[in-house]
Parts: structure tokens; sequence; C-alpha cells
């Protein structure tokens, strides 16, 4: 397998630092961290730079905050300009991998979270086409995924294709800023041939890095590998830690429960066994939110509620004159381009005709 050497300068350099700045700050431009550093912009991103160059750079301290959206999760963010490195080091690695996600020409890589050209709804699009071609899928997912990620694996998969130490020397600073942020999340796991020392490894990715989400694929590409080269599986979709396998019997999806769950303990890695069930295409699939029907597909109730909730609060902010009419539209077209990808008609047209928008306050 080809290695890959001098990378750093290329992460380092200014207009590297520059494009991954703008990467960083597209959409938070109103972001009181973001304005502050795009307030000095260049002597920022200069000084940002030699610490790089230097090898002194050292990440921030993390902000994390807890969402229910729909299970509890906690989120941490990273000060802004470390986000700004995040980007500066996938936008020279990350091709580097993407080549080694594609199996090859015969068998297409399925898994769409965070990649150019995939996304929440390109990966419905693929679940409704195999629902359409096969009568039986396997669902299944992760346990305590990015809390879990075991940071010894995920540093050799990347150190096995980057061979330049300035570069995995920036790589072990994101690591070890991140590790044991959101690792509590979860209970230790053993797996077979572990001592008591084990629950000590360092793990866990913080949810929310760039870094963290690329890597995540990383991490999880042998598993797709081994279920389409190995269980020759060729209806197969993954989305972060969700997984769906599809196949014209149940005899043949079993087998593909039990090979999966010994792959993944390979990973330090727990499926919800009792949760990975095998079952009828026809009756839908809940998948990212949706039911995906091999016809149809609708979105899960508990969607509009939460956009009701939000549109609620919103109006509320907007009577007061906490926010802009601008905010609310931009919010409410938001939901309803996603909401379009499917059988919605009926709900968005209650979710919307029940609701009326106050006169805005003129915002000091």
């Amino acid at each position: 397998m080809k290695t890959h050497k001098h990378l750093y300068p290329q992460v380092t350099a200014f207009d590297n630092l520059y494009n991954a700045f703008k990467g960083a700050a597209r959409g938070k431009r109103s972001h009181a961290d973001v304005a502050r550093f795009e307030y000095e912009l260049e002597e920022n991103l200069t000084r940002l730079q030699e610490e790089l160059e230097t090898k002194t750079y050292q990440p921030g301290r993390y902000f994390s905050f807890r969402i229910y959206d729909p299970k509890p999760r906690l989120i941490s963010a990273a000060p802004f300009r470390d986000r700004v490195v995040h980007h500066a080091l996938c936008q020279i690695i990350e091709p580097l991998f993407e080549r080694r996600f594609m199996p090859s020409r015969s068998l297409a890589n399925d898994s769409y979270a965070c990649r150019v050209g995939k996304g929440t709804h390109a990966a419905l699009n693929r679940a409704q086409q195999f629902a359409r071609q096969y009568p039986y899928v396997l669902k299944m997912d992760l346990e305590h995924f990015f809390p879990t990620i075991d940071l010894a694996i995920l540093r050799a998969q990347l150190a096995h294709v980057i061979a330049d130490p300035e570069t995995m020397w920036l790589i072990d600073q994101i690591l070890h800023g991140g590790a044991g942020v959101n690792s509590s999340e979860a209970p230790p796991y053993y797996f077979p041939g572990d001592d008591l020392f084990a629950a000590l490894r360092p793990r866990g990715l913080p949810i929310g890095n760039l870094t963290s989400q690329f890597w995540a694929n990383v991490y999880l590409n042998p598993l797709d590998q081994f279920i389409k080269r190995e269980l020759k599986c060729h209806g197969y979709v993954r989305y972060v830690d969700d997984l769906l396998l599809f196949a014209p019997d149940k005899p043949t999806l079993h087998p593909w429960r039990k090979r999966a769950i010994e792959f993944a303990a390979t990973l330090r890695q727990h499926f919800h066994e009792n949760e990975a069930m095998v079952f009828p295409t026809r009756t839908g699939i809940p998948f990212l939110g949706w039911r995906v029907y091999p016809t149809h597909r609708l979105l899960k109730r508990r969607n509009g509620v939460a956009f009701q909730r939000r549109l609620n609060k919103l109006c509320a902010q907007l009577a007061d004159g906490e926010i802009t009419l601008e905010r609310v539209d931009l919010s409410v077209k938001s939901w309803l381009a996603h909401a379009q990808h499917g059988d919605t008609y009926g709900l968005r047209r209650a979710v919307l005709s029940r609701k009326v928008i106050p006169r805005p306050k003129t915002v000091a």
C-alpha cells in the first residue's frame, strides 16, 4: 500500500490555512469567536502558521453541551482556531483516504456520512433503491460509537497511510487534545484477551470536530470492506454508525449479523445486539429520521414535533425582537427542503398552516 510523505508543508501553507478558515467559518460568520478571529485574520493565521511550523501549537479546551435529538448526546466543540487547524489537516489528508474507501470498480462504496457528494439524502435514496431490489434487510447500529473509538487502533490506521512524522505529530496533538472528552458517556467494554488494564486504553473522539467525522470513516472502513468483500453484501448502506445490509432471504442475513458482530469486536466496537434485527423491507426501514419503504418514505413524527417546537421558540424570539424575520424564514425553508425528500405534503401543510408568524419588533 502506498504511503505519503512530505505532507506537513502543505498543511501549514498560508493558502491552505486561509482556505481552512473559510471552510470553518462557513455559515458561522456571525458567531462571536469567528468574528474575533476574522477581525485580525492575517495576524491570527500567521501566528497559527508559526505555531504549527515550530511545533509549539497546542489545542485549546473544548466547550461541551448536551443535545436531545432524539437521544441524549454530548457535543464537544473545539475553539475556533483549532477548528481552522482541523480543516487545514483534512484538506490535505482526506483525499488520500477517499481513494481507499473505494473497494473496486465492481464494488461501490456505500458509506455516506461527511463525504463530498454523499450525505443524508443520498443515503436515503440508496437505501430505498436497495429496498426495491431486496425483500429483507438487517438493521444494525454501534453502541456508544464516538466515545468508544480506540485511539491506538485509529492512530495505527492513520499511520498506515501517512508516513510523515510531522503530520503525525499534529494528528497526535488533536487526538490527545480530545481524548477522554466524552469517554465517560460509555461504560468500559472488555473484549476476548483483555486484562483488567484494557479499560484504561485511551478512547473517544469528540462529536463535533471535522476530524472526528472524517476519522470515523477511516476507523470503520475495515468493517465496510469486510461486509462488501468477505460477506459479499452488495446491498449495503452505512451512515456513521447506522448500518443496513440487504439480502434476498432471511437465512443469508442471520449469519451476516453474527459475523459483523464478531468483526466489530476486532475494532473494539459493540453493536446493539438486541436491536440488530432482520425484517421485510416492505414494512418500512427506520433510518436517519425517516421510515423508508420500497415505494415511498415518511418523515418520523418526532421530526415534525421537534420542528414545531423549534418554530414556536423562533416565533417567540421574533415577537420579542431578539431575532429577525429572515432568521425564521431561513429555518422554515431549511426544514421544508429536508421534508420535501419524502411523501410529506400533508405533514408540511399541517405544521405550517397552524402557525401564525407574529409581527416582528425592531431589533435594536
